[in-house]
């Protein structure tokens, strides 16, 4: 299926923004009146979201005491989000725009097309917010404060002082109030028939029970101890958050526990939203908040299987060329991938190794960034192993991005519960996607490029971050990244297939209403994947619908943009400035990057 460009743009931004940012930005003084607008949202939007100002770094000066705060989850907190976006909303419409063009008018367009795509999922009376996005569930392997509270409060709220720690105290007092938040909301969600799957809900349980653990074993209770410590703080601040956690954060989980556990007795093995009363609404609202695009289920569908059968292809020649030319392209990925060659054993020290090999993968890439883009973010970047208490239910891999100030550095997290289930020759292309040129060269330019307003700092779509991320793999494999170790390029090529699948995948559950174990053997069958690492994919998008899909649908609008641009200008076309372009922007909707896109090609015809 040729993939019309039309049917990716839902708003009128690709006309409206036919002007390049860094050509824009540098001539036109930024419209005050918009500015005025948009420091007005994020002081709003930081104010109700610690959590993130924290990330950030932004959690200082004015915005000191949002340290000793956690995000209100309660239904009055919902309400008051729900006020705040309608709000901002008829602001945005009602401001004058039109006197505004380039970067400002990208940042209107962009600004517009989050809130817009926040109300109509907050329209919804179920859900909330999961890992890396919105979840129609409250709780999951992938949504709530359990799974996400405690590793934020060991890695992001720093303890420098006697202030700091007492922050942390008056966080984990908040921490047992969320708690209670979600098992409120968890339990109203049941009433209107949203309950997650029986087996996220016995993942759910997995997680929730490694940490109801007693006080002196909680990393809650040992993280403020130990670092308090390294302060010569008093140790009274332990026995604070041992009181605190034993009186409430205890009690809280076990009451978390105990409702879950109700959930799960009576919970269906069907994750297609197709018994919930505006499921399929809401699946179309969650695929068009990922993605960005106006492509239907079955389009999205259709274009994972055109485009895997491409891949898969590619990979045929390359398993060729090591000898491996029987049977189908999935069959001889799996045989691969169990090749003891290339295996790491379940083993604490294997584990160790492989957080080294990504380091090292991580640092070998660096020198060859120069030759493709002409500014370098200003930090740090590390790769770690995902905490153990959260790796059940986790991603492979993830990022999180540095604090804007740079006190804390970005950091790729690899989900290591089974290492045998990694083959070496597959890791590479993770650190490149997930660290650099990927999340962490994309995002930290993002935090550090001077022309963007801080709320679109804040601002994040997972179309143009995770398509970036692959189009980052692709990238690296031009770069000669895989030319010492040409099997990475079979790693390289297996991931490419395996997001393809995904669209196939994601679709098929939550559209045409396949089985959890469907889903988990399609990605065996096609990819050669492992089935328990397949079936930790296949958990994640049933409690995140439409997020898989925004890989391939995002490296499509990178790919064949830059194929464009290529084609347009010629000996004119050079890929430094290709990438100024698309990345000085900031994270926007695809749509808005094909706009910026064109405005760059037209700007170096003209």
């Amino acid at each position: 299926m040729a993939i019309d460009r039309r049917k990716f743009l839902s708003t009128s931004a690709v006309a409206a923004c036919a002007a390049t940012w860094s050509v824009t930005r540098a001539l036109a003084s930024p419209d005050d009146g918009l500015r005025a607008l948009f420091d007005a949202f994020y002081a709003e939007d930081i104010r109700n979201n610690p959590e993130q100002a924290t990330r950030l770094g932004l959690d200082k000066g004015a915005n000191a005491d949002l340290k000793a705060r956690l995000n209100d989850n309660s239904p009055a907190g919902i309400a008051a989000t729900k006020a705040r976006t309608a709000g901002q909303l008829a602001r945005l419409k009602a401001f004058d725009t039109s006197g505004l063009s380039g970067a400002d008018r990208v940042n209107y367009e962009t600004v517009l097309y989050t809130k817009q795509s926040q109300a109509r999922l907050q329209g919804f009376d179920f859900g909330g917010p999961g890992a890396v996005g919105p979840s129609p569930y409250a709780i999951s392997q992938q949504s709530g404060a359990y799974q996400t509270v405690p590793d934020f409060l060991d890695t992001k709220h720093t303890i420098d002082n006697a202030v700091d720690a007492d922050a942390y105290l008056a966080r984990l007092e908040a921490f047992a109030e969320q708690l209670d938040n979600d098992t409120g909301r968890a339990e109203h969600d049941s009433g209107l028939g949203v309950v997650p799957p029986d087996f996220l809900l016995d993942l759910t349980l997995e997680q929730l029970g490694k940490i109801r653990v007693p006080a002196d074993q909680s990393g809650l209770v040992t993280s403020i101890a130990r670092r308090a410590q390294a302060k010569g703080l008093p140790d009274t601040y332990r026995l604070k958050a041992a009181a605190i956690y034993k009186d409430k954060i205890a009690p809280a989980l076990e009451r978390q526990f105990a409702a879950v556990t109700k959930l799960r007795v009576t919970a269906s093995h069907d994750s297609s939203l197709k018994g919930v009363k505006d499921g399929a609404a809401y699946y179309a609202a969650s695929l068009h908040s990922y993605t960005t695009t106006n492509l239907t289920p079955q389009e999205v569908h259709q274009l994972g299987l055109e485009q895997g059968k491409e891949i898969s292809s590619r990979l045929d020649s390359e398993l060729k060329k090591q000898g491996l030319t029987k049977g189908t392209v999935g069959a001889r990925l799996s045989a691969l991938s169990a090749d003891p060659r290339y295996l790491y054993p379940n083993t604490d020290a294997a584990k160790i190794e492989i957080i080294a090999f990504c380091n090292d993968r991580l640092a070998a890439v660096r020198p060859k960034l120069a030759s493709a883009f002409k500014r370098l973010p200003p930090y740090t970047f590390e790769v770690r192993r995902e905490p153990v208490a959260t790796e059940a239910g986790a991603a492979a891999a993830h990022s999180q991005a540095p604090a804007i100030d740079g006190s804390r550095p970005g950091i790729v997290y690899i989900s290591l519960r089974d290492s045998a289930e990694w083959p070496r020759f597959e890791l590479a292309s993770v650190v490149f996607h997930e660290g650099l040129p990927g999340h962490q060269l994309e995002a930290g330019l993002g935090l550090s490029e001077t022309g963007l307003p801080l709320l679109r700092k804040i601002i994040s779509f997972s179309g143009y971050a995770e398509g970036w991320g692959l189009y980052a793999e692709q990238l690296a494999d031009e770069m000669g990244m895989h030319d010492a170790e040409p099997i990475g390029r079979i790693g390289y090529l297996k991931w490419m297939l395996f997001r393809a699948q995904r669209c196939v995948v994601d679709t098929g559950l939550f559209h045409f209403g396949w089985s959890r174990e469907k889903a988990i053997q399609s990605f065996v069958t096609v990819c050669g994947n492992a089935p328990g690492s397949a079936a930790r994919e296949v958990e994640r998008y049933c409690a995140l619908p439409g997020q898989a899909c925004s890989y391939k649908l995002g490296h499509t609008v990178w790919a064949r943009g830059r194929e464009r641009a290529i084609k347009a200008l010629g000996s004119r076309y050079d890929i430094k400035d290709f990438h100024e372009a698309g990345l000085s922007c900031g994270r926007v909707p695809l749509d808005i990057l094909d706009g910026v896109i064109d405005g760059y090609i037209k700007s170096k015809a003209a």
